[in-house]
């Protein structure tokens, strides 16, 4: 049975994708920050996001159910994203904030052909 999560302020991390693990704790939990070194609270597998929409998500066989006002995360498969970046061509853009002036020293990045 699939389990649908409408979040009322949308989603708001755009690397949020199928395939990726929800978990959940308690707001009240998460807000004083002792409780969790006197306690080791740690937060709830949900189960694996099958559908990521507009204002909510989509979960099968989930292993919980978080509370109505829980906090919800996630955290990505390593075996899936544990790569550098990919690809020939890559476009960057960099913006300044910062009315006088301003030094950048240095810009890199660690890129791996995606073809071979």
């Amino acid at each position: 049975m699939a389990l649908k999560l409408t979040l009322s302020h949308g989603i708001q991390n755009v690397s949020l994708q199928a395939g990726d693990v929800a978990y959940s704790c308690n707001v009240n939990e998460l807000t004083e920050a002792s409780y969790t070194h006197r306690h080791g609270y740690t937060p709830q597998e949900v189960g694996v996001i099958s559908f990521v929409g507009i204002d909510y998500i989509i979960i099968l066989d989930q292993t919980s159910v978080p509370g109505e006002n829980d906090f919800l995360m996630f955290s990505k498969d390593k075996a899936a994203n544990n790569t550098s970046l990919i690809g020939y061509y890559a476009e960057l853009q960099l913006k300044n904030n910062v009315n006088g002036p301003i030094e950048l020293f240095a810009v890199s990045a660690e890129v791996a052909p995606s073809s071979k």
